[in-house]
């Protein structure tokens, strides 16, 4: 089959290299190598093989973007022969995410928040007018950032920044599996330092990969000689051959790329390096100079700094310097109740170093883990269902009778997908948790992976959150070398791994099926339910998808837990944002005086732009899930905006009327045509009251009704929800 490849243009050997690092060398001319040889132009090989890694597709674009700062036409050829895509599949993936570019746009990219909690606190693109000519501004949907608003996200793409004494290795994890398959601890995805073609997070409490697992009761001569299961003959679709002689699980030498001696005695890394202002994780730790230069000092080094509260000052210094710009405040800081002996979920946050797996352990981590191994799977689910632990992503789904459909499918292998690409406006609660307890969610996949039956478990991550990253990619790699991830878990003869999968800007791909569009290499649409995912999910095979919120729950739940608590994101017009863990049932008024409420109340937005708005005289809502459905409302992901008197309301739904044209994937009419009606709707009488309104506000509630009725997701089902409660409950333009 021709799948019309360009000759027209060439990538640049800088764009080769950064496809290189990732796939390794090509094999043949066949999958982009310079020239074909007399076999290979009497037969193709690896068609079918390079087919089967499509799911590597999302990552590559990210290493040539991360690298280059935007994706040409040479590159995205190089890539689809690579991976034998077509390139009109591939040019689709890459135009669906709003953090690529095909079109040439300088290295540095700032994205400033125009969202509904920055636009309260007074954020625009104006703050960034003093930026330099060498900076491409663009607006952005909420950056997840809420308690530091207004803010802004800065991105200059450049070489990678190794340790010192690594070079890029001939071969690369990417390489080994298949897709969907369980990869080899050791040669499993290094999450996106490798797609990024960034170096790992130094490690502060390595382990020698012959230790036996801990609790296990192994000398380290029986750790030595046991033999585990092969990681790959569980569902790896790998041959016995392959399984039988696996790529040994070093940590650092295939993660880190550094040689035994330099992982014996690794340098600490500095915290405040990992994704804030300074550089790449791993950069600005000690190991190296920061000198923003890239491998062998050619150019600048990749480098992101979050710029929060993103004041026209701050913006210049950090659009001129990004490994200067100030480090990030620690995670702790957005939990106003930190160190609380009353908290559950955020109980760590702000406590224990993120970075330690010996400080998590200390404060009763891999407890839950271990008491899920004595349980069984099929104990797990009870508990997790006796516990009546609901979705916390907005469905409210019940997680054990998820848990259970998954497990009890025949088909095989099963995967676990973790929802980190929190894109709701107002939402930031995964972030926290992510940046200020990263251990405790790795623990948590691995007991619902092992609830499950699954062996693979994928964490797609929101691409803005880089210091979250930083951070999973080091409670990964911490967990894998004392063998809590990889062949092994705990000596239990049970094998997990996690693989980190970075969003690229798409709101849709929060969805749960979207998300495996997105995984498997295609644009992240939605798909036709059924078949549900438990039945067909990822790559086919029986999927659970849960949130970072609804997993993290699970560890109290197995260590006894007697009351069930929310985290609520509060912002805009209150004295104290930021992440509050409450028990069900508080009132929203209860909520709003911990944060401190304005003095003229205009209106209290719900669940986020797919929420409700409340008024001020309808603070006695219980948050729950039934009560604030009773009240013609939504809890969702637990978005709580406050707005005061000096926020123009008209503006504040035109803007989520944007938001929803922008991020609708243009899959359905409904949702399509209709997030852009409604926009025009709201242009229209941003200025007008009354009789002059009444005829849009007629059309409005029509389109309404047929997103709602008639769109194949929830992006279009809801996306009329805040405009129709502004009108009805608040008495916008009336």
């Amino acid at each position: 089959m021709d799948l019309k490849f360009t000759d027209t243009a060439k990538a640049t050997d800088e764009e080769r290299d950064a496809v290189d690092a990732l796939l390794g060398a090509p094999g043949t001319g066949w999958e982009g190598g310079t020239g074909r040889s007399s076999d290979e132009l009497r037969w193709a090989r690896g068609g079918a093989a390079a087919r089967e890694r499509r799911d590597l597709l999302l990552p590559t674009l990210h290493a040539v973007n991360d690298r280059v700062g935007w994706l040409s036409e040479g590159a995205l050829d190089y890539i689809c022969r690579r991976l034998t895509v077509p390139p009109a599949e591939a040019y689709g993936v890459a135009t669906f995410y709003s953090m690529f570019s095909v079109r040439p746009r300088p290295a540095k990219v700032l994205h400033v928040c125009t969202d509904l909690a920055c636009a309260a606190r007074g954020g625009s693109l104006s703050a960034a007018d003093a930026v330099g000519p060498d900076v491409s501004v663009q607006p952005s949907p909420c950056l997840g950032l809420c308690e530091r608003a207004p803010a802004a996200l800065l991105i200059r793409a450049g070489a990678p920044s190794p340790q010192p004494g690594q070079a890029p290795g001939p071969e690369s994890p990417l390489r080994a599996g298949t897709p969907g398959s369980a990869r080899a601890p050791g040669t499993a995805l290094r999450a996106v330092a490798s797609d990024a073609g960034r170096a790992d997070v130094a490690q502060r409490d390595p382990a020698p990969p012959a230790t036996a697992a801990p609790g296990s009761g192994q000398s380290p001569e029986q750790a030595a000689s046991s033999a585990p299961p092969a990681f790959e003959t569980r569902g790896s679709g790998r041959s016995p051959d392959q399984a039988a002689n696996p790529a040994p699980p070093t940590l650092e030498t295939h993660s880190s790329g550094r040689s035994p001696d330099q992982a014996a005695n690794p340098a600490p890394p500095a915290f405040e390096a990992l994704g804030s202002g300074g550089g790449a994780p791993g950069v600005g730790d000690g190991a190296e100079p920061r000198d923003g230069k890239g491998r062998g000092g050619e150019g600048p080094a990749y480098a992101t700094a979050v710029v929060a509260p993103a004041t026209p000052t701050a913006l210049a210094a950090a659009t001129a310097d990004p490994e200067r710009a100030p480090a990030e405040p620690s995670a702790g800081a957005a939990v106003p109740q930190a160190g609380d002996p009353a908290l559950t979920l955020l109980a760590r946050v702000g406590v224990v170093d993120p970075a330690s797996l010996d400080d998590y352990r200390a404060h009763g981590g891999y407890a839950a883990l271990r008491r899920a191994f004595a349980l069984g799977p099929a104990g797990v689910i009870r508990e997790v269902t006796d516990a009546g632990l609901l979705g916390r992503g907005g469905a409210a789904f019940p997680t054990g009778r998820k848990w259970q459909a998954t497990a009890s499918q025949a088909d095989h292998p099963h995967y676990l997908v973790c929802n980190a690409d929190e894109s709701e406006p107002g939402t930031f609660k995964d972030r926290v948790l992510m940046e200020g307890d990263p251990f405790a969610l790795i623990e948590a996949m691995t007991i619902a992976g092992y609830a499950i039956g699954a062996h693979q478990g994928f964490l797609y991550l929101r691409g803005e959150y880089p210091r979250a990253l930083g951070l999973l990619e080091n409670a990964i790699a911490s967990a894998r070398a004392r063998g809590l991830l990889g062949e092994d878990v705990l000596g239990q003869g049970y094998a997990f791994d996690i693989e980190i999968r970075r969003g690229a800007g798409a709101y849709i791909c929060g969805e749960e099926t979207a998300i495996f569009n997105s995984i498997e290499g295609c644009r992240g649409e939605p798909r036709t339910k059924p078949p549900f995912p438990v039945e067909k999910g990822l790559f086919g095979k029986p999927t659970a998808v849960n949130n970072v919120e609804t997993l993290v729950n699970v560890l109290p739940i197995l260590n006894g837990r007697t009351e069930e608590t929310k985290l609520f994101c509060l912002s805009g017009n209150v004295a104290r944002p930021g992440i509050y863990e409450l028990p069900f049932g508080v009132t929203l008024r209860e909520l709003i005086e911990l944060a401190g409420p304005p003095d003229r109340m205009r209106a209290v937005l719900l669940g986020g732009a797919a929420g409700s708005f409340v008024r001020p005289d309808e603070l006695d809502i219980p948050l729950t899930f039934e009560g604030t459905r009773a009240a013609g409302t939504t809890l969702g992901s637990g978005v709580v905006l406050v707005l005061d008197d000096t926020v123009e309301l008209p503006r504040v739904l035109l803007r989520i009327a944007e938001f929803f044209r922008d991020e609708s994937c243009g899959q359905c009419v409904p949702c399509r045509v209709g997030t852009v009606r409604q926009e025009e709707a709201l242009h229209r009488i941003k200025d007008r009251t009354g009789a002059d309104a009444a005829g849009d506000i007629a059309l409005l509630r029509e389109v309404g009704a047929a997103m709602r009725d008639a769109s194949i997701c929830g992006l279009g089902q809801t996306a009329w929800n805040a405009v129709e409660s502004a009108i009805d409950r608040l008495g916008a333009y009336e």
